[in-house]
């Protein structure tokens, strides 16, 4: 399960980044995984507060947003679901331009 030692480096992140802005407490960390991405959303949530535990970071809220693995149409520039079908545009059946869905990132800090 590679997700915790994800989890630990955006930890580090979140805590270099309230450091350089004097937060002293974080109530809400609001991340995006990508529905491709080789992050699996409930792994994370799990390992989370193991993670956090005695960090500044630790009573906060977490939220997953996941954004979709969108891509657009080579041949007819439709934007299409890759999962949802099957890899191929659903007006043409060509194949399409990853535009998003790998991605993992820090999208919101809610500080006090």
């Amino acid at each position: 399960m590679h997700e915790l030692g994800v989890v630990i480096e955006v930890i580090k992140t979140i805590e270099d980044f309230a450091r350089k802005n004097e937060l002293t407490k974080i109530h809400t960390l609001i991340i995006q995984i990508g529905e491709l991405s080789s992050i699996i959303p409930r792994y994370v949530e799990a390992c989370y507060p193991v993670a956090v535990d005695g960090t500044l970071l630790q009573d906060t809220n977490l939220e997953i947003e996941i954004i979709p693995g969108n891509a657009i149409c080579k041949k007819c520039n439709k934007v299409f679901n890759l999962i949802e079908n099957n890899s191929k545009c659903p007006n043409c059946k060509s194949t399409g331009e990853l535009l998003c869905g790998k991605e993992l990132m820090i999208k919101e800090i809610i500080a006090f």
